[in-house]
């Protein structure tokens, strides 16, 4: 049983966390490139949001939504 919990560590951290480990010490020598992938979420986020305002903006336009009092059970 112990070597079934060795097993678990040693693929987290041989191999699971070794591009982690990579970034980190990435950032000692540059941090725009080690926060790279950082950056991409971000505008990956952004652009997922605009998208999403976008399409409440055309439901909203189109007035199918139900916005009586007793649309939602809740209320």
């Amino acid at each position: 049983m112990k070597d079934f919990f060795y097993a678990i560590q040693d693929l987290f951290v041989d191999v699971l966390f070794l591009p982690l480990d990579a970034l980190r010490s990435l950032e000692l020598e540059n941090w725009w490139t080690a926060n790279f992938i950082s950056w991409i979420f971000i505008v990956i986020g952004i652009v997922a949001f605009a998208y999403w305002m976008k399409q409440l903006k055309i439901f909203n336009d189109n007035n199918e939504e139900d916005k009586s009092v007793s649309a939602h059970s809740y209320l």
